[in-house]
């Protein structure tokens, strides 16, 4: 299972990883996430400008099996999402780098700090 250590998680199994700006990210799901859904089919995401709050459902993933909602870590604006999700197999394939999700404004940038780091994580997945 891949974790790396450079982004922050959420207990929700989503990513996010600040952009040199310092006040925008880009947001996934974590390979753990892609792997417990199983192959990915369809992501539907809410458009670019739509304001976020902490920890709101801003699309969903749906697998073969499931689908699942998708929570934003932090609060800010969706900036722009990933055309390559019309091809969703993308996250299963590269949850880290090509298939992520969206890009977000974010309000506060401190607030990316309270989330897990790699190794908090993987104590959450128990690896």
């Amino acid at each position: 299972m891949t974790i790396l250590e450079n982004l922050r998680y959420t207990k929700d199994h989503e990513w996010i990883k600040l952009l040199e700006d310092g006040s925008s990210a880009l947001v996934g799901i974590t390979d753990f996430a892609q792997s417990e859904l199983g192959d990915i089919v369809f992501v539907e995401l809410k458009a670019a400008g739509t304001k976020l709050k902490d920890h709101e459902v801003f699309g969903t993933v749906e697998a073969v099996k499931t689908v699942a909602d998708l929570f934003a870590p932090v609060a800010g604006e969706i900036l722009e999402v990933n055309a390559s999700l019309d091809n969703a197999e993308i996250v299963n394939q590269e949850p880290y780098t090509n298939g992520w999700l969206v890009k977000i404004k974010i309000d506060n940038p401190e607030a990316v700090n309270a989330l897990l780091d790699a190794t908090a994580y993987r104590q959450l997945i128990g690896e």
